[in-house]
């Protein structure tokens, strides 16, 4: 008869697998409570983190929104004072030219003025006089020098402040140019979404940009450039006015100075009746010396130019011998004797300008003493012509320079003759 094997292992009574089979029920209900509770716990995480996000990202909008609206304001404002600056810019400036062609308009009485003077140092013997005329002449070159005085003072202010004023406009401009870079920065910041293709992480983003400023540095920055530039532009108006107020004043002062000094040349001319001589042999002898002269600085000039088309010669070869090759590039007797060439030719250049000065100088001098020959020529009827040369000359004044055209000479029934050309330096007499 077959015997049964015996199993190894242990052997459970019947209570111990029920209570087995307790705990593991047990456990599972446990497990499955807490899995619950974390499940509610998560549930309810999420649905505060996703409240708190949407409403965070509201919030930032909104305040992007703001702050685009806060920086879109100020943007107009500068726009408008931008505006204003370049207006007050371009009517300081047209104020500034008409000064300046005030001031420009003032050379031509002051050439007048001069010119009669000139004229009138003409006379000779007991017509050397300190008359009206020449009073009056003398206080219309000082009231004509006082007005370009004043217009030059204007203008420069004016040139002054119009540096102000861009100033101020480069200032409004480059906070304007900063304002529509934030513009634009805070309109892509405020379109961007999870769904947009260019989000990432980055590294430290929460950290403080250097250069950061405060809310209220920002705001008082754009207010002073504003005030400032409203500033200029007040003291741009109060200028123009001035300005224009000068323009009108000078020309009222000297327009009354032309009146009194052309009633005393009337006045003169009517006493005034004489003939005049010159020194023919004098004359004659001074212009064949300028003619000499004029011919020596020609030739002077001449020979300059041939010395300076010789030194082009020698810069040139010492040039093109600096692209020897190598060991070629030394300095042999050619490169000594070109520089020589140079250093005398330069030092010959110089003595023939020098001598061309001089010369220039003498010539300048004969036509001084050219013009006190003809000065010293003269007699009392000389003065009568002068001062019919001095209001014809002052016509210059009321006509027209196209129109203007020399009156006849009643004392000689001659056009009046025009004296010969001065050179630079003939109205400084002895």
């Amino acid at each position: 008869m077959a015997t049964l094997s015996v199993k190894p292992g242990q052997r459970f009574t019947l209570p111990d697998w029920h209570t087995n089979s307790n705990l593991i029920s047990a456990d599972a209900e446990r497990q499955r409570s807490a899995s619950h509770q974390v499940r509610q716990e998560a549930q309810a995480l999420r649905n505060e983190t996703n409240n708190q996000t949407k409403w965070d990202e509201r919030d930032n909008c909104t305040r992007l929104a703001e702050r685009i609206s806060s920086v879109n304001r100020w943007k107009e404002t500068l726009d408008k004072c931008l505006a204003d600056i370049d207006a007050e810019i371009d009517a300081l400036a047209k104020v500034k030219e008409a000064a300046e062609r005030s001031l420009q308009a003032k050379n031509l009485p002051l050439d007048v003025s001069i010119e009669c003077l000139t004229l009138r140092e003409s006379r000779r013997a007991i017509d050397v006089v300190r008359d009206p005329v020449e009073e009056e002449l003398h206080k219309e070159v000082k009231v004509i020098d006082k007005a370009k005085r004043e217009l030059q003072q204007r203008v420069n202010e004016a040139f002054e402040q119009l540096c102000l004023l861009q100033e101020a406009r480069q200032q409004l401009s480059c906070d304007h140019r900063r304002k529509m870079e934030a513009l634009e920065i805070d309109r892509v910041c405020l379109s961007l979404s999870v769904n947009s293709p260019n989000i990432s992480f980055k590294v430290n983003p929460t950290r403080v940009p250097d250069g950061s400023t405060a809310l209220d540095e920002w705001e008082q920055t754009s207010q002073c450039n504003k005030e400032h530039a409203e500033a200029e532009m007040k003291a741009s108006t109060e200028l123009r006015e001035a300005t224009v107020l000068a323009i009108a004043q000078t020309n009222n002062e000297l327009e009354a100075q032309r009146v009194a000094t052309e009633f005393a040349l009337r006045k003169r001319i009517r006493d005034l009746e004489r003939a005049y001589d010159e020194l023919k042999w004098q004359e004659q002898n001074t212009l064949e010396e300028i003619a000499e002269m004029e011919e020596e600085i020609r030739r002077l000039e001449e020979d300059l130019r041939r010395k300076t088309q010789d030194v082009k010669v020698a810069h040139t070869r010492l040039e093109t011998r600096t692209y020897r090759p190598s060991v070629e590039l030394c300095r042999d007797q050619v490169q000594y004797g070109l520089t020589d060439e140079v250093h005398q030719l330069e030092g010959t250049i110089r003595a023939l300008k020098q001598k061309l000065a001089e010369s220039q100088d003498a010539l300048d001098a004969l036509y001084r003493q050219l013009h006190r020959i003809r000065t010293d020529s003269g007699h009392k009827a000389n003065s009568l012509v002068l001062d019919n040369k001095c209001m014809d000359s002052r016509r210059k004044l009321v006509v027209p320079a196209e129109e203007f055209v020399p009156e006849v000479d009643a004392f000689h029934r001659t056009v009046n003759r025009a004296l010969s050309p001065l050179k630079d330096g003939q109205l400084e007499w002895a």
